[in-house]
């Protein structure tokens, strides 16, 4: 099992993805004669899991069933455990795409923290590029490395346990970009230059303040860096969801004209708006937002060295 080679069959040892629905799903670590409890009962891995293909329906002990789905970046950032506050999907889609990533890319980034997106930048660099990742915390760098080598990816990442800020990233003019996700990214910016090639290399900072983006900018003229700029990310999620609406009394006058419309008398046709006008209503499909919305999250500056 690996998050960027994708197999059909579960085997002992992988991780996989219990799906009990869209909003409730969790990791496990598949393992001969181990079981795992959900709602709707124990399901036993050597004989539930292990040889079933990914996608399959498994029955639990009360009858109920769930999916095991095969890990990937997205599934991972919904499910992982948190040693840190994380980068999800709507940034990380934003960042490997201003950052200009592709298979072979090198990248650099600080800090590691839960490894969201650290996780998507090495499926964006596969098989052929490299992700260089430096954790300030020990036991989050150690676990990290647990983490990438029990994903099958360790081949693709280097995990390194210092201050970025004093030491950089312990390599030079080989990035295609650099991400910083650190308290003052201001004091690694000549780390990230000397770490990106010669010309033409990204960089992107990620800071939940302004305060913290105006001296991450001055500190990207002072470097030489051009083509800086600031954006915010504001995800606004609708629901689609029937709705019923009374049909408005038009008085006599407009019987002529609303009957060609809503025709109580004559059958009517399944999936038609009006199928429910004998009982004075009409249905239809509306897209709904949710009353409350995640506001912001950070600021991300990007940059290009001249």
């Amino acid at each position: 099992m690996s998050f960027v080679e994708y197999g059909d069959t579960i085997k002992d040892g992988d991780t996989a993805i219990v799906f009990l629905g869209h909003e409730s799903m969790f990791p496990v670590k598949v393992q001969h004669g181990t079981v795992t409890q959900t709602k709707y009962g124990v399901i036993r891995h050597s004989t539930d899991l292990i040889g079933k293909k990914y996608g399959s329906k498994v029955t639990c002990s009360k009858g109920g069933w769930v999916f095991i789905l095969h890990p990937t970046p997205e599934l991972w950032t919904m499910n992982l455990p948190h040693r840190t506050q994380i980068l999800y999907s709507t940034d990380i889609s934003l960042i490997t795409m201003m950052l200009e990533l592709k298979p072979g890319s090198i990248v650099c980034e600080s800090g590691t923290g839960s490894g969201s997106l650290s996780h998507a930048l090495i499926r964006t660099v596969a098989p052929t590029g490299h992700l260089y990742t430096v954790e300030f915390h020990q036991q989050r760098a150690e676990k990290a490395r647990e983490e990438f080598r029990e994903h099958g990816v360790e081949h693709l990442v280097t995990v390194t346990n210092q201050d970025v800020c004093k030491n950089g990233f312990g390599v030079s003019n080989i990035a295609d970009a650099v991400f910083l996700d650190i308290p003052s990214p201001w004091e690694a910016i000549g780390h990230a230059k000397s770490a990106l090639k010669a010309e033409g290399g990204r960089i992107c900072s990620f800071s939940p303040c302004i305060e913290q983006v105006q001296r991450t900018c001055l500190a990207l003229e002072e470097y030489g860096f051009t083509e800086i700029n600031t954006l915010e990310i504001l995800l606004r999620v609708y629901n689609v969801r029937t709705i019923s609406l009374q049909i408005p009394d038009l008085g006599k006058a407009a019987e002529g004209n609303s009957s060609a419309g809503f025709d109580s008398s004559g059958p009517s046709q399944p999936g038609s708006p009006c199928a429910d006008a004998q009982a004075g209503t009409v249905q239809f499909k509306s897209g709904v937002p949710l009353r409350d919305m995640v506001g912001h999250t950070g600021y991300l500056t990007f940059a290009t060295k001249s």
